[in-house]
């Protein structure tokens, strides 16, 4: 894998589902940016599953800054929130939230036994999760005037540049997504442009 992509998931996964000594754990994958959006997707699982015991979870958000947490939500110390981890890293995803939903079964598993159940858990739901690879992008302002639109399209499409955004006013304003790799020889062909202004806004 190229040093600016990185992986992650497509849309949240369907249901799964553990069993282990009548205990039963559901996984779920969903893709996250921020806290926040964690929160909700526990919230919500918490509604679906109102009697289960325990949500056990853990998180990575960002790209080459990253955020992790791993949750064992009272299950023994680093039995359930590290081994689901574990999996997030071993499939090498990235803003990511992975949730095993535990109903007791009335036999204990025993700190090994849980390692092994939500490990199993976060691995086949991972298995099913759609992970796609995305390459990471570098965005930049150009500003320009009318009598450069030309010049500035032609560079636009020869290099495949993605436009995300233009204001079309008394003067023009694109906003541009470059793949990171790409990004400083086509920082200095636009930079070595006349009459072209770009910044970076990343």
């Amino acid at each position: 894998m190229d040093n600016d992509c990185y992986k992650t998931i497509l849309k949240p996964s369907k249901e799964t589902l553990f069993k282990e000594k009548g205990s039963k754990f559901f996984g779920y994958a969903f893709p996250v940016f921020t806290e926040n959006d964690v929160k909700n997707c526990l919230e919500e699982l918490k509604k679906k599953h109102h009697s289960a015991r325990h949500f056990c979870y853990a998180y990575q958000i960002g790209i080459e800054k990253i955020k992790f947490r791993a949750n064992d939500d009272g299950e023994p110390n680093n039995s359930a929130g590290l081994p689901i981890y574990g999996q997030i890293q071993s499939f090498e995803v990235t803003n990511v939230l992975v949730v095993s939903v535990r109903y007791f079964g009335g036999t204990k598993l025993g700190v090994g036994g849980l390692i092994s159940a939500y490990k199993t858990s976060a691995q086949l739901t991972l298995e099913i999760a759609k992970i796609i690879e995305k390459t990471i992008d570098i965005q930049f302002k150009l500003n320009f005037n009318y009598d450069m639109m030309n010049a500035v399209q032609r560079i636009i499409k020869e290099r495949n540049i993605t436009i995300i955004n233009q204001k079309l006013e008394l003067n023009c304003e694109y906003i541009i997504s470059i793949r990171k790799k790409d990004a400083e020889t086509i920082f200095d062909v636009f930079e070595n442009l006349y009459k072209v202004d770009i910044k970076s806004i990343n």
